[in-house]
């Protein structure tokens, strides 16, 4: 129970921060969708539209992180605890938590990604609107796609984090906050960098149905060949630079106030 609110605190503390950034990064994987850009945003929204979507994001996130740190922590303990490697361990239960995790929360993050890509409620008008129309197909679109992607992001995010702080505290001889945050958003850049071809296919998966100019794809394998096709092997990393952007401090502030929390469970 501790781990599930320290998890689900922390992902919306940190989604909630970068939010603006999330949207840039969502806007940049699917340009197809010309009328969702920034500029219009302020223009025909106003700012605080910067944030929209982040209320079903962060509905969406308290469940899912909170089940992945606490199956992650859970995992680590029980299932992995014969396994010697602290990094090694931290892959394998990081990934089983991610492929748990993501499952249970799916359809809120098809329709997230919706929200944040419409202009003035021009297809849903909430969640509740957003769950009643879409078919269940389509609220499960990309879901092998996002369980291959977010279950080896998980994995290697986990990983990296406890390989960059035993890096850290090797040669700095310290645990100061500044080398958490460094190690959080070091993992995620990595695990991303690895993995990002699978986010955004999933990606353009969950848009299918949506209007007539989103691209149709028959599966993961169509649509990675039609991307490559179209716009050759560079438009499998279209958005990577604002996703870094994004995830560097969403990922910084995300694990260093688990980190924090469990300290203070702790005490």
């Amino acid at each position: 129970m501790e781990n599930l609110l320290i998890g689900g605190i922390s992902s919306n503390i940190a989604i909630t921060m970068t939010a603006p950034l999330e949207l840039y990064k969502v806007q940049s994987q699917n340009r197809y969708m010309k009328e969702s850009t920034m500029k219009n945003v302020f223009k025909k929204e106003g700012i605080k539209y910067l944030w929209k979507g982040n209320g079903v994001n962060c509905i969406r996130a308290f469940p899912q992180i909170s089940i992945n740190f606490a199956c992650f922590e859970y995992f680590k303990k029980n299932n992995f605890s014969g396994i010697e490697n602290e990094t090694f361990k931290h892959f394998i239960a990081g990934g089983a938590a991610g492929i748990v995790s993501k499952t249970c929360v799916y359809p809120l993050e098809t329709v997230r990604t919706r929200l944040s890509l419409q202009m003035n409620h021009s297809h849903y008008t909430s969640i509740y609107d957003a769950l009643k129309k879409m078919p269940f197909r389509q609220l499960y679109g990309g879901l092998t796609m996002s369980l291959i992607g977010y279950g080896s992001f998980n994995a290697l995010n986990f990983g990296f984090f406890n390989f960059y702080k035993n890096i850290s505290k090797k040669h700095l001889q310290t645990e100061s906050n500044i080398n958490k945050l460094l190690c959080g958003g070091l993992s995620s850049v990595t695990a991303v960098t690895i993995t990002y071809p699978s986010d955004l296919i999933r990606k353009r998966l969950q848009m299918q149905g949506l209007n007539e100019n989103v691209p149709k794809y028959k599966g993961i394998i169509d649509c990675f060949t039609k991307m490559k096709q179209i716009n050759g092997p560079k438009s499998l990393y279209k958005g990577l630079i604002p996703t870094y952007i994004k995830l560097f401090p969403c990922f910084a502030i995300q694990f260093w106030c688990f980190e924090k929390g469990k300290e203070l469970i702790k005490t």
